[in-house]
Parts: C-alpha cells; structure tokens; sequence
C-alpha cells in the first residue's frame, strides 16, 4: 500500500458536552484539542449531542421553545394530534 495516501487512524476521546460522557474510539478525524485519560494524552472531539443524552435513547423528551413558538403554534391549531403535554 502506498505511504501516506491515508489519515492516520488512531483512538480519540468524543466528549458529550451536555452530560461530560467520554468514551475513546478510533477515527481518522483531525483535532487541535487535547485530553489526558488514564494518564495516556488523546486528541479530543467535543460533541453537542450523543447515544447517552439523545431524548431518544434516553427516553427523556423535552420541547426547547426559546422565541414562544410551541405556545404559538398551540393557540393556532390546539393540541390537535399531539404527542406531548401543553406545558401549563
């Protein structure tokens, strides 16, 4: 095989940043960032959402209304086939 025609394919630590959840795997993925784990040095993918904070792995619903729009929407059409709870 021909030399550097690949990334190198090391572990790296993803990091959920919503619940701190770290597990190390092996990627290709390029990172400027650094970890220590266990005393070894990994580089370090930080992540917004994962398998362990997911609402639908964990079961966990929840409606993030920043601007009123569920409530908008609600008041337009009522709960009419709705999955969720009004929030009252």
């Amino acid at each position: 095989m021909k030399e550097g025609a690949h990334p190198e394919y090391r572990e790296v630590v993803f990091q959920d940043m919503s619940n701190d959840e770290k597990f190390i795997i092996r990627s290709t993925i390029q990172t400027k960032e650094k970890i220590s784990v266990d005393g070894k040095e990994y580089p370090l993918v930080k992540l917004e959402v994962t398998a362990s904070s997911h609402p639908f792995y964990t079961g966990k619903h929840k409606i993030v209304d920043t601007a009123g729009r569920v409530e908008k929407f609600r008041q337009k059409f009522g709960t009419r086939g709705s999955k969720t709870q009004a929030a009252g």
